[in-house]
């Protein structure tokens, strides 16, 4: 057991004081015709300053609505930032195709490609390379689930740039105007104003 670190403290003293600026706010669900599963993925390479392990988040939307989202820490260290985003690349393909098939039983089945929005060239290589590279061993089985994937053509692994990487809100620190716009684009906002009584 270590001493907490001052950084540590920093961190939960702002978390605090957000949840408590927005107490009222909710995810918003709106009518959309649930054509195809859309996500996006990002990683912060060895961003842990006390393991130097990486997080991973992610979004899905199933059309215009956000579904499943995800942050937390990889299991395992990664050695280079191409391998900490390809996990969090397949992580996300494995959660797209359990929805997939829950809606396929629904039934609701999607028969379009279902997308991945990553903002790191080497991972979108990776899903698309069918060349094995030696210093790529060590996620050899993340590398085929996603190839196969994408070969079937049930993925489609694309680059989104950073500034529209609405995932970077689970791995990093953003300006709050950016902040601001990533989560008003999750549909997280407060509820409407009331009309009870207005005419």
């Amino acid at each position: 057991m270590h001493a907490p670190r001052e950084p540590h403290f920093t961190a939960l003293k702002y978390i605090t004081r957000y949840i408590k600026g927005t107490l009222d706010y909710d995810l918003h669900l709106y009518p959309s015709a649930p054509t195809r599963l859309l996500s996006y993925t990002d990683a912060d390479w060895a961003g842990c300053p006390d393991t130097r392990r990486s997080t991973f988040g992610c979004y899905v939307f199933l059309g215009d609505n956000l579904i499943s989202w995800s942050a937390k820490s990889q299991a395992t260290l990664s050695r280079s930032s191409a391998e900490a985003e390809y996990r969090g690349v397949a992580n996300v393909v494995a959660e797209i195709c359990w929805l997939r098939n829950l809606l396929f039983e629904l039934p609701c089945p999607l028969r379009k490609a279902f997308l991945v929005y990553c903002d790191n060239i080497s991972a979108i290589y990776l899903s698309h390379n069918p060349v094995q590279h030696q210093r790529t061993k060590h996620i050899e089985i993340d590398i085929h689930f996603v190839r196969e994937k994408v070969a079937l053509g049930h993925v489609k692994v694309l680059h989104v740039p950073s500034s529209y990487q609405y995932a970077n809100i689970f791995t990093k620190g953003l300006p709050r105007k950016l902040f601001l716009d990533f989560r008003c684009s999750l549909s997280v906002r407060p509820p409407p104003a009331p009309t009870e009584g207005v005419y």
